[in-house]
C-alpha cells in the first residue's frame, strides 16, 4: 500500500501524509494484514508505504494512543491484542459520534443534500426487488448484493456530507471499529448465510430523512444511535465466538 503525497498535505480532504499512513495501517489492523503479536519497525512500515519515517512515526503514535500496538522499543512495535472490553469502548464511542454526526446534520443538511440522499435509497430500493426477485428465481444476487453495499455507504458518506463538520467526520472514521474493508467482508459473509441480513434495518434510513428534513436533531441521532447500535452487534456476532 503506497500512501501517495509529497507535501505535508495531500490535498484530499486536507489530510496530511500522517493521517493517510494512520488511515492505512489502522485499516490492515482492522483487516488482520497486520496481525495481532505481529513485529513491525517504523523504517520497515515507512518502505511499505512509501513515505518518510515521520508521518509514520505520527501514525504510530496515535495507534498507540488507541491501544492498537504496543511500543517495545524507540523504532518497534507489535500490533496489540484487543481486548473484548477495549471494543466495546471503542463500539460506544464510534455509536455516540455517528449519533452526533446525524444531530449536526439535522441542523445543516441543505435541500439539495436531502434530495440527494432520497435518490440514493431510490436506488437501493430498486435493488432490493431485484435481489428478491432473482433469489426467488434461484439466481445469483452477488453483483447487486455489492451494488446494494455500495449504495449503503454512499448515503452515510453522505449523511456525514450533511453534517458539514469535517472534524466530527474525521473522528468518526478514527473510531471505527471495523474499517470499510473489513466492514463490507463481514457483511457479505453475514448475507452469504442469511440473505436478509440487515435488510430490516434499511427502513430507518427514510426515517432518518424526515427527520433531517423536518430538523429533528433529537430523532435523527436516536434513529442512527438504534441503527448502529443494532449494526455493529450483528457484525460483531461472529460464528467462531471472536469479537472480531
Amino acid at each position: 500500500m503506497m500512501v501517495k503525497s509529497t507535501a505535508d498535505r495531500s490535498g484530499t480532504g486536507g489530510e496530511t501524509r500522517a493521517d493517510l499512513a494512520y488511515r492505512a495501517l489502522r485499516e490492515e489492523i482492522g483487516a488482520g494484514t497486520l496481525r495481532p503479536g505481529q513485529k513491525v519497525t517504523e523504517r520497515g512500515l515507512a518502505e511499505r508505504l512509501e513515505v518518510s519515517p515521520t508521518p509514520v512515526r505520527e501514525a504510530l503514535r496515535r495507534l498507540e494512543q488507541d491501544g492498537l500496538i504496543e511500543r517495545t522499543g524507540p523504532r518497534t512495535v507489535v500490533v496489540a491484542h484487543i481486548a473484548d472490553r477495549a471494543i466495546d469502548d471503542l463500539a460506544e464511542v464510534e455509536i455516540g459520534l455517528r449519533g452526533l454526526v446525524a444531530r449536526f446534520a439535522a441542523r445543516h443538511a441543505t435541500p439539495e443534500q436531502l434530495d440527494g440522499l432520497d435518490a440514493i435509497l431510490d436506488a437501493a430500493d430498486d435493488l432490493l426487488i431485484v435481489i428478491a426477485t432473482r433469489h426467488r428465481g434461484g439466481e445469483d444476487v452477488g453483483r447487486h448484493v455489492a451494488a446494494l453495499l455500495d449504495r449503503m455507504q454512499e448515503f452515510n458518506d453522505a449523511v456525514n456530507a450533511c453534517a458539514a463538520n469535517p472534524v466530527l467526520v474525521r473522528l468518526l472514521e478514527q473510531s471505527q471499529v471495523f474499517s470499510r474493508p473489513e466492514r463490507r467482508a463481514l457483511r457479505l459473509e453475514k448475507i452469504a448465510a442469511d440473505e436478509r441480513f440487515g435488510l430490516d434495518r434499511y427502513s430507518s434510513h427514510r426515517a432518518l430523512v424526515r427527520a433531517l428534513r423536518d430538523g429533528d436533531s433529537a430523532t435523527a441521532e436516536r434513529l442512527v444511535i438504534e441503527d448502529a447500535q443494532g449494526g455493529l452487534a450483528d457484525l460483531r456476532r461472529r460464528p467462531s465466538g471472536r469479537a472480531r
